[in-house]
């Protein structure tokens, strides 16, 4: 089964957005906001678009602004993943 991990995460989040140069997106940034990582909601709406046209998947907007954390993110792709995967 398809999963999208940490570093999958940062590397979209770089690749989308950029990187603050105070943000250590290497360190144990699971359970940090975005805002305090330096992502804001035009920068998660750019990833999650890219995440939406990579891998078939649909978000649902008020499920993107429930996920304040790159934890609560993931849970969220990996759950679009693993119902796509079993529909299949």
């Amino acid at each position: 089964m398809e999963r999208l991990q940490l570093s999958d995460l940062v590397t979209l989040l770089r690749e989308c957005a950029g990187e603050e140069e105070w943000t250590d997106l290497d360190g144990d940034i699971l359970d940090k906001p975005f805002l305090d990582l330096g992502y804001d909601s035009l920068a998660m709406l750019q990833t999650t678009g890219r995440i939406e046209r990579e891998h078939g998947i649909t978000f649902d907007e008020e499920a993107i602004d429930a996920a304040e954390t790159p934890r609560q993110y993931l849970a969220l792709v990996n759950g679009l993943l693993s119902a796509r995967a079993a529909a299949v």
